[in-house]
């Protein structure tokens, strides 16, 4: 049920990106950055919990989550009366006030759908050991249902009722959530329970593992937090020395570094993507309500599907699962990039609903199979990884690739009405070159004249819109195409070491989880 209030949130969230660059006057990468604020809270505050989840429980844990859940509604809610207050359109203050209502409101959401995440996927490890991959799975359908649940919610209210209704409708399953609570004792750690010292669970992830942490940790103190490029190194250096230090400066398997990085990219294509999605599929068909339902329609085929990865993996294994959903990924992506009628566009966004699909919890099934060790800290450093990713690279990234080739296109084609609707902010990305995007108001009022109506202008804004849209989501195919790359060695890396095997804890009496020292047991 807590999965299910974060994949309404974030559902709903997609479906309002176009109300809100019209009210407030975004651009695509000021969107960018608000989405990315609600995945950035959540990754950082999964490592945080992660860290914390044996010593201080999980009860605890999700009594704040429960918190957090509320608080971000009474932020994000106060935009607009704060925006009309201050001015409107007519004041920049106005502007970046709803722009930190939303940011902040966003990233309170996050922490709590990240204290949510820290406690769920250790605890369904906890709970079926023998079946990580098929119960954490099962447990991720719930970010679907949530999704569809949001879509389809949006779907009748987008252009009917405010934003702020809809999106404050998270707060019904979190209330569920936070009501199923009373009462419930939650066991430990599996780690913890097993007798495993909390350095020894450090060690699971070792410096290699959290020097990528750190990288993206220092990125967040420079993007989002504003700070410079030399405080935010220092910063992240002095992070990875403090967990050197807990950890024994132990360098940790080289093989968790790598998976960690797999799951950055994981984090980039599906939540980066989803966070655009709904929003440039409509583009595409000329109509939200479409983008909207083929939101769900793709969030459908996920909820199905994951309910069958047991079998499935029984078959092929996990490695072979992800390698075939990254094919899957990067076909889908491209030809949503590249088709224009309704029948292919469904075709497009099957493949890549099916790619999508087991990426996440599979990735968390690998890293829980031969690390169990590592409990709740390497599960969830995964998982942290994954939502700093899409948060930091993902959504603004996306955002900034729809700005830059869209306004390259408008350069090229009407470079009068560029001048005309470009916004007055730059907004840049990584090391890429600033650019002044489309502003998101002057766009959204053209598309509101009837098409008979329109200036030569009003076409060619439209059409450089959707044309970067579409280049953004080619460009993105590269991503799973990468990824597929990743799996692939990692098929060959198990099969020279007699195929993939799962590591079992077990204590010292040989029974599974009931304390005494850990030790480790391969079984295939």
């Amino acid at each position: 049920m807590a999965i299910l209030a974060a994949g309404v949130g974030f559902s709903i969230r997609g479906g309002i990106l176009g109300d809100w660059g019209g009210q407030f006057g975004f651009t695509q990468s000021d969107l960018g950055k608000i989405t990315g604020g609600g995945l950035t809270g959540f990754g950082i505050i999964i490592l945080i919990g992660s860290l914390l989840a044996d010593r201080v429980g999980y009860g605890k844990l999700m009594i704040l989550a429960f918190l957090m859940h509320v608080g971000s509604a009474v932020v994000t809610l106060a935009a607009t009366p704060l925006f009309n207050s201050m001015g409107g359109l007519e004041s920049e203050a106005a502007k970046n006030a709803a722009f930190q209502c939303l940011f902040w409101g966003m990233f309170m959401f996050a922490i709590g759908n990240g204290l949510a995440e820290a406690v769920v996927n250790p605890l369904t490890a906890v709970l079926f050991p023998k079946e990580k991959t098929h119960y954490l799975n099962i447990l991720h359908a719930g970010w679907p249902g949530g999704l569809i649940v949001g879509a389809s919610l949006s779907y009748f209210m987008v252009g009917n009722v405010r934003w702020e209704i809809q999106i404050a409708l998270f707060l019904i399953p979190a209330i569920i959530y936070g009501a199923m609570l009373w009462g419930q004792k939650f066991p430990r750690d599996e780690a913890g329970a097993a007798g495993v010292s909390y350095t020894d669970m450090l060690k699971q992830l070792g410096l290699l593992g959290a020097g990528v942490i750190c990288v993206l940790l220092a990125l967040f103190f420079k993007n989002d937090l504003g700070w410079s490029t030399t405080g935010a190194s220092i910063v992240g250096a002095g992070l990875l020395i403090i967990f050197g230090f807990f950890s024994r400066f132990t360098l940790g398997p080289l093989l968790m570094a790598f998976l960690l990085i797999i799951h950055a990219m994981v984090g980039y294509v599906e939540l980066g993507t989803d966070s655009w999605i709904s929003n440039i599929t409509g583009n595409i068909l000329a109509s939200p309500e479409k983008g909207l339902l083929l939101f769900v329609y793709t969030s459908f085929l996920m909820f199905a599907l994951r309910f069958f990865a047991g079998p499935i993996v029984h078959r092929i294994s996990p490695l072979g699962l992800l390698l075939f959903s990254a094919a899957c990924g990067a076909i889908g992506l491209q030809f949503l990039g590249t088709f224009n009628t309704g029948f292919t566009i469904v075709i497009a966004a099957t493949i890549y609903g099916v790619g999508k699909t087991f990426f996440w919890p599979t990735m968390l099934a690998v890293v829980s199979e031969q690390y169990p060790k590592g409990g709740a800290i390497t599960i969830g450093s995964i998982g942290g990884v994954g939502m700093l990713a899409a948060g930091l690279l993902g959504a603004p990234g996306i955002g900034y690739k729809q700005d830059r080739f869209a306004s390259e296109i408008l350069q090229e084609t009407a470079p009068a009405a560029y001048e005309a609707v470009k916004s007055e902010n730059q907004n840049g990305f990584l090391f890429f070159e600033s650019i002044q995007g489309l502003d998101g108001a002057k766009v959204a009022a053209i598309k509101e004249i009837a098409a008979a109506d329109q200036s030569d202008d009003d076409k060619a804004v439209l059409a450089a819109s959707l044309g970067g849209a579409r280049s953004a989501l080619k460009m993105t195919a590269l991503v799973p195409l990468t990824m597929g790359i990743c799996y692939l060695l990692l098929v060959f890396y198990f099969k020279a070491r007699g195929g993939y095997k799962a590591v079992e804890l077990t204590t010292a009496s040989g029974q599974d989880h009931s304390g005494g020292s850990g030790e480790e047991k391969s079984e295939a």
